[in-house]
């Protein structure tokens, strides 16, 4: 991050959003101007900082602040589609605001109310939370990045992949592990991008996404203060709603980004594509087969839009009452949505290219990149494994693990 832009974020007012209207009204507005920049920052990999300060500065970043801290407290529905609203803008500027929630509700579950306090005030200042989750190189999904302590200070060292938002963040939460009487237990600590022996690389190079800052981090004796440190494994160990809650995100960036290609199928069917040579009408929007797959899109989106807000209000209550049933219930409707928001939104895609033919791939407009967005990002964790979960549940009775995957 530049000097010139650190100074413009602390200089710039930000806005406090009040109620879950006004999420959606802000986002609506907002993901219509990013529609405008979205194919020159796919395609030449214009990283988003205007766009994440406009975000900043109209408050999304604080909105699920709880209502005693100063927030609007919005609901997992409402997130869900607010998300779902900015993916349809850009999927990449959908993507980039998952973890920041996503740490905000590790907070929520696990922090303590001075920590809650803290950092709660810094989101409703505009303040982003990237991640620094992933690691490559092991087998068994043990983390290596490690955490010790020296009286009131915590020094992490190690190296994480695929953290998505890092490259645009204040502070990075960072799962990290400590050895305490024998095992590790994790621990998201929330670092300071600025702190000492933090190493942010822009190597992110997936042919989708391609700006969603999805790089490596690497932490070199980082010290920080012990307040930094928010029990992680122990909200796992008992029922919590951190993984549904993480994976209806997820649900909302595939739909979005489905939505982008079904508005960008109508407009070219409408004024762009030519009939099929056999068919026997004027324009491509006239055509029998044409106009099935149309509606056999729109259904699926509007069906994966319902699954998504019916998972959101199960989320909500289980976040109300947690319990081992409640959340059970949650991770399985969200599951579900997230089954149906994958197809739906790669149906999108697929359709969009298909019934704009050889034209619609050489199209100035990037088509292409609706298809890339949706493919990558449906690969960020195996949706074959929530069918599985699913027909334990239904069939069997059988509670899902939890983990932030499901």
């Amino acid at each position: 991050m530049s000097l010139a832009h650190e100074q413009t974020e602390a200089t710039q007012a930000i806005a406090i959003i009040a109620s879950d209207a006004e999420a959606i009204d802000v986002a609506t507005r907002l993901s219509e101007e990013f529609a405008v920049g979205a194919v020159e920052r796919d395609r030449d990999r214009r990283l988003p900082w205007p766009e994440l300060d406009r975000m900043s500065e109209a408050g999304l970043f604080g909105i699920t602040v709880p209502r005693e801290y100063g927030g609007a407290a919005v609901s997992p529905a409402t997130l869900a589609r607010v998300i779902a609203i900015l993916s349809r803008g850009d999927g990449s500027i959908g993507q980039i605001p998952q973890n920041h929630f996503y740490a905000l509700e590790v907070l929520r579950v696990g922090g303590t109310p001075q920590q809650q306090e803290s950092l709660y005030a810094k989101a409703l200042a505009g303040h982003r939370f990237g991640n620094a989750l992933a690691e490559i190189g092991r087998r068994d999904f043990k983390r290596t990045t490690r955490l010790r302590r020296e009286g009131r200070r915590v020094i992490v060292s190690g190296r994480k992949f695929y953290c998505t938002g890092a490259l645009y963040a204040q502070t990075i939460p960072t799962l990290a592990v400590a050895q305490e009487n024998g095992r590790d237990v994790s621990y998201l600590v929330f670092i300071p991008r600025v702190a000492q022996g933090v190493d942010i690389v822009d190597d992110w190079d997936g042919f989708g996404q391609r700006v969603t800052g999805s790089g490596t981090v690497t932490f070199d004796e980082v010290t920080v203060d012990e307040a930094a440190v928010v029990p992680f494994q122990a909200s796992f160990e008992r029922a919590t709603t951190i993984g549904p809650f993480a994976q209806l995100m997820h649900a909302a960036i595939d739909l979005g980004i489905g939505e982008a290609a079904y508005r960008d199928m109508l407009d070219f069917i409408r004024n762009r594509a030519r009939p099929w040579l056999d068919a026997k009408v004027e324009t491509a929007a006239d055509d029998p087969l044409t106009i099935h797959r149309v509606g056999a899109v729109r259904v699926g989106l509007r069906a994966a839009e319902a699954m998504l807000a019916r998972a959101g209000r199960i989320v909500a209550e289980a976040q109300s009452a947690p319990d081992d049933d409640s959340v059970a219930r949650a991770s399985i409707a969200v599951a579900e949505a997230r089954i149906h928001s994958t197809r739906a939104g790669l149906d999108a895609a697929n359709r969009l290219l298909e019934l704009g033919g050889t034209s619609a791939s050489m199209e100035a407009d990037d088509f292409d990149r609706h298809w890339r967005n949706v493919r990558t990002h449906t690969l960020h964790d195996p949706v074959r494994w929530k069918y599985q979960a699913v027909g334990q549940f239904h069939l069997n009775n059988r509670r899902p693990p939890r983990h932030g995957a499901l």
